[in-house]
């Protein structure tokens, strides 16, 4: 079932209250929607003319508990934070938010690419809902 969106402004309150937050100088937001154009249009360049209506999404609790504990381990990172979204989703919802704080830019672009990288390839399951092909 369709889950409601987490508050960012209160995530990042919370993560700045931490007193690790004092060795942070950067925190960068992931926030995954669901897009019209399917992905093998935008990752492969493959149009057929099919517009994405929806998307079934699910993910494995276990698997992305155990990447967050792998971007921890990552240098320079202090805090992760991951929402994932579940079930029928519309055009234009949440799939995902990604919170991540750490001491220098480059580890935290490095940190977010990885953790979002490391779901999609291997929590998740997004199965897109195909509108029939327009000419």
């Amino acid at each position: 079932m369709k889950k409601v969106a987490p508050s960012i402004d209160e995530w990042l309150k919370a993560a700045k209250a931490d007193p690790v937050a004092l060795q942070e100088g950067m925190f960068l937001v992931h926030n995954g929607i669901v897009r019209q154009s399917p992905k093998a249009q935008v990752r492969q360049g493959i149009h057929d003319g099919s517009q994405v209506k929806g998307m079934e999404f699910a993910y494995d609790d276990a698997k992305v508990d155990a990447v967050i504990a792998e971007t921890y381990k990552m240098q320079g990172i202090f805090h992760v934070k991951v929402w994932l979204n579940e079930g029928l989703l519309n055009l234009g919802d949440d799939i995902m938010y990604v919170l991540i704080g750490g001491d220098i830019r480059p580890h935290v672009i490095d940190a977010l690419q990885f953790l979002v990288g490391k779901i999609k390839t291997e929590c998740v399951v997004e199965i897109e809902q195909i509108a029939e092909a327009h000419p």
